[in-house]
């Protein structure tokens, strides 16, 4: 289709009507010269126009605009402009802008269309899925951040678009993570590539969002899916590992050894042993697991030690052994019948044949002297 200020245009007559047909792609440069078109058929006295839509394949706001302001020229003149035969992306940018229905871009295109030229074939060639989604951000990259238009148009880019991050997001299936918990983080890596796209660099948008969302993936089995930190690169060469296992099984018909990934990946084969060894800490073992098939054969925490809550006595008793070694053996046998046989100062009395005060006073000097002892070292 033409670049210059006057698109090209097929034109006939439909009973009172002009028809005007663009081809191809109407951006806002090509709007301009249908502007011009427009104006000077009703300049001219032509009072009800219409576009035929059906052979355009792209259409941005502003040629939408352009549509817009002539259909109110030409009723103010006493005629009427509509532009059916809208369809796939022509008719969701009129649909967007809420212009579909006033334009009457529903309506089957008008007949008596001239025959296709040999150089541009009735219907075209059906625009590729990254042109709708280039032509899509860069008409909401020109519109204002508050008008509700452009997150219409985001929201379209981001439905043809989600095929992409669900086919990158299978790729990491068999992973040990959920596939609707992948499908939801290349849904976000597909989000943080439309805001970061810039239209009028020249890349298709395909080829930009692809490397985001396989990086924004493998940055959540880095950050999120393990159960124990291993370095970064243990962790990228275990996605390798993973990716080339079964195609490896397939073409040798057998499970690759360490060596056969080794060799295939031209790296050497104790890299491959750490990584795998490493792997095992992505998905650490849960300490409710059971420890057999039958339910009742308890868990591994119930075989796991615990703290021994008299292991900080143990060093006090090892002390003071030598210090009751030490103490005469009627001060030796108090102790005893107190703190080992659990008898009470009466009973130690009677079984010595002193009195209970006896007793006490003996026991408070035997325990002061020890704790004197004790602290002095």
């Amino acid at each position: 289709m033409p670049t210059d200020s006057v698109p090209a245009l097929d034109t006939w007559r439909n009973g009172d009507d002009e028809v005007l047909r663009p081809s191809g792609i109407l951006d806002y440069a090509a709007s301009v010269g249908l502007r011009v078109a427009l104006s000077q058929r009703l300049d001219a006295g032509q009072r009800n126009l219409t576009v035929d839509l059906s052979r355009l394949r792209l259409l941005d706001c502003a040629a939408a605009d352009t549509l817009l302001r002539a259909q109110t020229e030409a009723q103010e003149r006493g005629g009427a402009l509509r532009a059916p035969g809208a369809s796939d992306l022509v008719l969701d940018v009129l649909e967007i802008i809420g212009a579909a229905k006033q334009l009457r871009a529903y309506d089957d295109p008008p007949p008596g269309a001239p025959p296709a030229q040999e150089d541009e074939p009735a219907g075209g060639d059906p625009p590729s899925q990254w042109t709708t989604v280039n032509e899509l951000l860069r008409q909401a990259a020109a519109m204002d951040r508050d008008d509700p238009r452009r997150g219409a148009l985001r929201d379209r880019a981001v439905a043809h678009s989600l095929p992409l991050a669900d086919r990158l997001a299978r790729r990491f299936h068999g992973m040990g993570e959920s596939p609707a918990d992948l499908s939801q983080v290349a849904a976000l890596g597909l989000m943080k590539a439309i805001e970061g796209f810039d239209p009028d660099y020249g890349t298709d948008f395909g080829g930009y969002a692809t490397p985001t969302i396989v990086g924004e993936l493998k940055r959540y089995f880095r950050d999120k899916g393990w159960g124990v930190h291993v370095p970064r690169r243990l962790q990228e060469l275990r996605i390798e590992i993973n990716r080339v296992r079964d195609s490896l099984g397939q073409r040798l018909g057998r499970s690759p050894t360490p060596k056969d990934v080794a060799d295939h990946l031209g790296i050497e084969e104790e890299q491959i042993l750490e990584a795998l060894v490493a792997s095992s800490a992505y998905r650490p073992v849960s300490l409710f697991a059971p420890l057999g098939g039958d339910d009742d054969a308890g868990t591994l925490a119930d075989v796991l030690g615990d703290d021994d809550r008299d292991i900080d006595g143990v060093e006090f008793r090892q002390a003071i052994k030598p210090l009751i070694a030490r103490l005469p053996e009627r001060e030796r046998r108090i102790l005893s019948l107190r703190f080992y046989g659990n008898r009470t100062q009466a009973q130690i009395a009677a079984d010595l044949g002193i009195s209970q005060m006896h007793v006490s006073r003996l026991l408070s000097r035997t325990l002061d002297g020890l704790r004197r002892a004790l602290l002095d070292g």
